[in-house]
């Protein structure tokens, strides 16, 4: 597919007597390029980009505000196209998506270089099949007050490119209507085990501290319950208010109830100098910063 591509845009640019090398291309731009947006700048973006696979094509711009809001958009096409008439398909479609929402200043951007750089007047277009595509860009380019064409690499373009593609793999030939989604982060896995802390619920400690405070015991405790309330309160030290737990090596360590007990673990994990560790190594670190 690659080596098909090169081929296309070979003979889609055939050589003259003033033919002078591309020099547009060269090792690591992904390292060397930079965007620059001036500050303050009102105009919205649109990112572009098509996919072709054995049974159908499918395009997808995306159109973002100022302000940082995204609004995606994917299309799958009925008809043939080749590699470079699909990447027009998808910058024709994100212009249309402007103009019916009055934007006036317009910064599109794409990975395809052959589409950039004859929207810019660079290239001179000379494919009968794409000479359509490229004056009804310049029309759509009336509508607006500044638009501005710009080259980026395929890696800054991964959005579009995976809603192409989810345009290409949707069923044919009824009409899909997805419901906007909602990208969530999680940071933990699936299977993580949550402490469900309920309201008016006593800690953990309740029963210890008030053996130790009152000598009491709960209302309906049975013998060996009391017996081993007694046993663990050997363990534990009462100061005022605050509940410790005595360590063999006679240190002090402050029990919490689950809610502290959830900061705690934020900030030893991923706090301002967490180091992101296990949970065994977690839970060792929380007892020797003196926390139990």
């Amino acid at each position: 597919m690659k080596a098909q591509a090169l081929a296309d845009h070979l003979a889609e640019n055939p050589i003259d007597d003033e033919y002078h090398p591309l020099s547009t291309y060269f090792p690591d731009e992904e390292v060397n390029s930079v965007e620059v947006i001036p500050e303050g700048t009102n105009a919205w973006k649109i990112f572009f980009d098509g996919a072709v696979n054995a049974k159908c094509v499918g395009i997808g711009p995306i159109l973002i505000l100022p302000t940082g809001q995204y609004y995606p958009a994917i299309s799958r096409l009925c008809f043939f196209c080749m590699n470079n008439t699909i990447e027009y398909e998808a910058c024709i479609m994100g212009m249309s998506m402007a103009i019916e929402l009055d934007v006036e200043e317009l910064l599109i951007m794409g990975d395809s270089d052959l589409i950039i750089r004859q929207a810019q007047g660079e290239w001179e277009n000379r494919d009968i099949k794409l000479i359509p595509y490229r004056q009804h860009v310049e029309d759509l380019i009336k509508w607006f007050k500044s638009v501005e064409f710009r080259y980026i690499p395929r890696f800054h373009n991964e959005l579009a490119d995976a809603l192409a593609t989810l345009a290409e793999m949707l069923p044919y030939p009824s009409n899909v209507h997805i419901d906007p989604l909602e990208i969530q982060i999680r940071e933990r896995h699936g299977y993580y085990n949550m402490v469900v802390i309920e309201p008016d619920v006593q800690p953990w400690y309740h029963d210890i501290k008030r053996f130790l405070k009152t000598k009491e015991y709960p209302e309906k405790a049975s013998i060996d319950e009391k017996r081993t309330i007694r046993r663990l309160a050997s363990s534990f030290f009462l100061s005022g208010e605050v509940l410790y737990k005595r360590t063999p090596d006679l240190n002090l360590l402050r029990c919490v109830d689950a809610q502290k007990a959830g900061k705690i673990m934020n900030k030893v994990h991923a706090g301002v100098c967490g180091p992101h560790i296990n949970g065994y190594v977690l839970a060792k670190k929380i007892l020797w910063v003196g926390y139990y």
